[in-house]
């Protein structure tokens, strides 16, 4: 019996939600390849989290690329327990305004990426192995963000075939869907549109990137056999209120 730790794949993990993804299961005992296309960033990351005693690896490439993805993941070089696919962008924009370059991007990165990811993964995931894909409230509907919550729509009915799909090896494929957190991608936002949308919620404040790593972790542990095909929506009580 191995007693080399858990690898756990991480995307977008240089900051906001996959940074706290990173160093929460880095934290649990998980050897972490952390992926950015920021490679300054990432490798700042995972020096952050070498300092700290955990085991973590840094790989900078897009995500778009599948034959980076396959390289960066024959490279490892262990099973794949986990594949957390985390990376993604947004935009706000209003529908009128919203061009079919920009709607193809939007799918490309947050949707179909998934898709190359978790193919590349499987050969190399033992039976009983986890993916999680985040996704976003925002898969009800929202507003300026048509083509965002359609890429994030798409990653809910997608997460819940894989996990049809993948069933008869037990690799359990769930969906984490943010709310209003704190992250760069909200910082981007103009300060009026900010506090908009901190005004819908119920807490009256945002979450915090360690609100959805604390789920991920639940889902990545080996104690959680017997969840498949969710969608679990961190967002502060935001769903009650429609």
């Amino acid at each position: 019996m191995s007693d080399s730790p858990p690898v756990a794949v991480v995307t977008g993990a240089a900051s906001g939600i996959g940074r706290a993804i990173l160093a929460r299961l880095a934290e649990d005992g998980f050897s972490v390849i952390a992926i950015d296309r920021d490679s300054a960033a990432i490798h700042q990351a995972v020096a952050e989290e070498v300092d700290c005693g955990r085991t973590a690896r840094a790989a900078a490439f897009d995500i778009r690329d599948r034959s980076a993805i396959r390289d960066c993941f024959a490279e490892i070089g262990a099973p794949i327990h986990a594949l957390v696919n985390n990376a993604g962008i947004f935009a706000d924009r209003a529908l009128t305004e919203i061009s079919e370059a920009e709607f193809a991007s939007m799918l490309e990165v947050n949707l179909v990426s998934i898709l190359t990811l978790s193919q590349e993964a499987l050969p190399h995931m033992p039976d009983g192995g986890r993916i999680i894909n985040i996704a976003s409230r925002s898969f009800m509907g929202g507003r300026r963000m048509a083509h965002y919550a359609a890429s994030k729509g798409g990653v809910v009915s997608l997460t819940r075939a894989m996990a049809m799909d993948l069933a008869p090896r037990n690799i359990a494929v769930n969906a984490i869907a943010p709310g209003l957190i704190d992250t760069p991608l909200i910082a981007a936002l103009s300060e009026e549109r900010r506090r908009q949308l901190i005004a819908l919620q119920p807490t009256g404040r945002m979450g915090r990137p360690e609100d959805v790593a604390n789920v991920v972790a639940f889902l990545a542990a080996p104690r959680t056999q017997f969840i498949t095909g969710e969608v679990l929506v961190v967002d502060g009580g935001k769903s009650l209120t429609g």
